[in-house]
């Protein structure tokens, strides 16, 4: 009886310091900017009081909260002041937004809802089955000052939203089409498709990428200068340079599927020309928890910086910005923050699950960015090989990112890493407690049974 009343108590205490250590972590969670811009929205402008911290030029702020978890999804701006510019959750899901035009306060976003059954509305404007739900899909120009809502396109595809489109001119957008695992020219006027690049015609369905309905999830795309297209593709840990009709480029390919080391199923990477440092590209390597800088350099791909901290949970985008410091969107940290030359956190807001940020005024993304090549020896760094991760490697990199992340995706967005490991703790030691009170019970009633 004293073991079993020495372990009752050895479990108890447990359970109290986890469940106190919970709550300490929770009433210190910082304040909510999303939810207090929206206890704003209907205050006028000049009423208003800073609920983030200033930072030079206004900061806007996509939300994508999961399904369930009781947040919810939307676009957020604040101004360089930190008062409250501009809020709207119309919608279940938000990502990309960017500037435009650039330099201005009219942004241009994509934004949905996805449907487990799919309404009869949405289904008569698809082209799909639709038995397994559907998402409606926006692209639309808000300008932040005054709220007026411009739709540019609408459509209903069979199981995701759009995460990314980038303008190409002034009828025509470049888009990630996540659910049909392509990239495609899109013209706002007339909603043709001019021109399309398909995964399949360069990548082997059966010997690559996710899973069915979800093979390459391409969540990113943008226009460079020389007219090639840049594609996240994240179910293939790889970054390619398609040109418009040639197809991928090979040997600019940044990564290669299940390279864990270089990267693992990345979000919106940002290319850096060679007149600002480059050619260089910025990732956020979500899976890795930290946002990566490569180097082209002798026909390769070469790190030259990296950024991580304790916090810093499935990162999805990261933007360089003029003055050399990097606007980093902490999905699973539920922040965005700004990080210094040094490494430094100069400038944080507490944002549940965000998606993407930009900093207006500073370009489209990384566009007046700086790589970091620019300001060191010269030298390549590291090389990018692309050897693919197995074994124990393999084991820690899935423990650390994708089962990591996604109990933090699914747990309160209060929750840290280290508070989900206390929670892990105290329900541990929950069941070793209920356990161990059943093995008791029966052995007590076998006890009863042998004397009788």
């Amino acid at each position: 009886m004293r073991r079993r009343t020495v372990a009752r108590a050895v479990l108890a205490a447990l359970v109290l310091v986890a469940s106190l250590t919970l709550l300490v972590s929770w009433q210190a969670t910082p304040p909510d900017a999303v939810a207090a811009a929206a206890g704003q929205s209907d205050t006028p402008p000049a009423e208003r009081a800073a609920v983030v911290p200033e930072r030079p030029n206004a900061t806007v702020v996509t939300t994508d909260p999961p399904g369930g978890s009781g947040g919810t999804a939307a676009i957020v701006a604040f101004t360089a002041d930190g008062r409250t510019l501009y809020h709207d959750d119309t919608y279940g899901n938000y990502f990309d937004v960017d500037p435009d035009p650039p330099g201005s306060r009219t942004v241009l976003y994509v934004a949905g809802s996805r449907y487990d059954d799919c309404p009869a509305a949405l289904a008569a404007r698809g082209n799909g089955s639709f038995e397994d739900g559907c998402a409606e899909v926006v692209i639309e120009r808000v300008n932040l000052t005054t709220g007026q809502t411009e739709r540019l396109h609408t459509a209903v595809t069979e199981w995701d939203i759009w995460h990314d489109v980038d303008r190409l001119d002034e009828h025509r957008l470049v888009v990630a089409d996540i659910a049909e695992d392509r990239v495609f020219t899109l013209n706002t006027t007339t909603g043709a498709v001019e021109w399309e690049w398909r995964a399949e015609t360069d990548y082997d369905r059966e010997e690559s990428g996710g899973q069915p309905g979800d093979w390459t999830h391409v969540n990113d795309v943008e226009l460079l200068e020389d007219g090639r297209i840049m594609a996240s593709l994240r179910n293939h840990d790889r970054v390619v340079f398609v040109e418009p009709g040639s197809g991928v480029q090979s040997r600019w390919t940044l990564g290669a599927e299940d390279a864990y080391d270089t990267l693992y199923e990345q979000h919106n990477p940002d290319y850096v020309p060679e007149a600002r440092g480059g050619p260089a590209v910025l990732v956020a390597d979500s899976e890795n928890n930290r946002v990566v800088e490569y180097q082209r350099a002798d026909g390769g791909w070469h790190q030259t910086w990296t950024w991580q901290d304790g916090q810093l949970r499935w990162p999805r985008d990261a933007d360089r910005l003029p003055n050399g410091h990097t606007l980093v969107t902490d999905s699973q940290g539920d922040r965005v923050l700004e990080v210094d030359e040094t490494g430094a956190v100069v400038w944080s807001i507490r944002v549940p699950t965000p998606y993407e940020a930009e900093r207006l005024g500073t370009g489209d993304e990384s566009a007046n960015g700086t790589s970091k090549r620019a300001s060191t020896d010269g030298t390549a760094g590291e090389s990018a090989a692309g050897e693919q991760t197995t074994g124990l490697a393999w084991a820690v990199a899935f423990v650390t990112g994708p089962l990591t992340n996604g109990l933090l995706y699914v747990a309160p967005g209060w929750m840290r890493f280290g508070d989900l490991l206390v929670a892990l703790g105290l329900a541990a030691a929950g069941l070793v407690w209920l356990g161990a009170e059943l093995y008791w019970r029966a052995a007590h009633r076998r006890l009863v049974a042998a004397v009788h």
